[in-house]
């Protein structure tokens, strides 16, 4: 279905400036956290930002996602028109969020998880985030930083500073180091997933 058939009404349109993320998953694989720390790190970079979340009817286990939305102008507008780039870390999320997408914007999933399917005009990216959190960093609960390092990259939202004093700002210090670790884990798999694109050409 195309991107303006997907809601109903008139919506603003978005702006050259303005970038629409949305993080989806299950409750309890930390999406909240994730977009709280990259809305923070988008502020401190000096951006306007305005970043919403919903979960679903169970605390663990029920959908959720996480909104946000950057600018360097006021947003006058702070609602979530269609994302630029969507995080998928479950299938439930990528089947109700993927095809939301704007046209030309990116769909980031975590390929053990998600069984994609073609969405008309967006780029689909599958990095295995829950995998490399329990191999790397023996840690499963991290795969959501490891999937906000991959991002970084993958969207060229940012270097990895604004995100690590996002961290350090948010964290208590005996979890820091492995947050720290699981964003280096998510941008060094882009390295692999990039290569594999180019190889396909």
């Amino acid at each position: 279905m195309p991107a303006s058939e997907r809601r109903g009404g008139a919506q603003p349109a978005a702006t050259a400036q303005r970038l629409e993320i949305r993080l989806s998953g299950s409750g309890g694989q930390g999406i909240i956290l994730a977009a709280t720390v990259l809305a923070d790190a988008f502020v401190a970079s000096g951006k306007e930002v305005v970043q919403t979340q919903s979960y679903g009817p169970e605390a663990r286990g029920g959908a959720s996602k996480a909104e946000i939305i950057v600018s360097d102008s006021e947003i006058d507008y702070p609602e979530v028109i269609f994302p630029d780039l969507t995080l998928c870390l479950s299938q439930p999320a990528f089947d109700k969020y993927a095809y939301e997408t704007k046209p030309g914007g990116l769909v980031v999933y975590d390929e053990q998880l998600v069984i994609a399917s073609p969405v008309e005009g967006v780029r689909l990216v599958g990095v295995p985030c829950a995998r490399l959190a329990e191999e790397r960093l023996g840690k499963v609960v991290v795969a959501n930083v490891v999937a906000l390092g991959a991002l970084l990259r993958l969207a060229k939202l940012s270097g990895p500073e604004p995100v690590r004093e996002a961290l350090r700002r948010r964290l208590p210090a005996r979890l820091l180091e492995l947050n720290l670790k699981a964003v280096a884990v998510g941008m060094e798999a882009t390295r692999r997933v990039k290569a594999e694109a180019a190889a396909r050409r």
